[in-house]
């Protein structure tokens, strides 16, 4: 597949995802550029590791400008702070290519990951659906929408 097949592949697929999908999508990125980071740190090329970094710190910005305080603004601030985690951990190993902290980011990012996928399981199986759409609703009710 060619790089723009693969861009149009990529640009259908968020114009035609729920907003959960979106989510489980920054996830992944998120966790995809981080690892991929710490692989540049680990071969101690600089530059491929700051652009990763950057590129999954600027994904948790999203996270957290995607937040919702209207709808449950306790839990946004918590994921809030949890989020701020996160980017600082991130920072912290672009800047001092620390992989400790980024293996700290990385256990955060892949637990809420893990807790985004059972939510929408969850939600699926009490609407009875087959597909793996929940509704915006029902998941910022549930003050995880990010």
């Amino acid at each position: 597949m060619g790089t723009g097949t693969t861009n149009e592949y990529l640009r259908n697929q968020v114009l035609t995802a729920s907003p959960e999908q979106l989510q489980m999508m920054l996830y992944d990125g998120a966790i995809r550029f981080a690892r991929q980071g710490g692989q540049a740190i680990e071969r101690g090329d600089l530059e491929a590791s700051f652009n990763l970094l950057t590129r999954a710190q600027r994904i948790v910005l999203e996270m957290i400008n995607g937040l919702r305080p209207e709808r449950n603004p306790d839990l946004c601030k918590k994921m809030a702070g949890l989020y701020s985690f996160i980017y600082r951990k991130l920072v912290d190993a672009s800047v001092n290519k620390d992989t400790k902290a980024l293996t700290d980011a990385l256990k955060v990012l892949e637990y809420q990951r893990e807790t985004w996928a059972l939510l929408l399981q969850k939600l699926t199986r009490e609407r009875g659906d087959t597909s793996t759409d929940a509704s915006e609703d029902e998941a910022e009710s549930l003050a995880l929408e990010g």
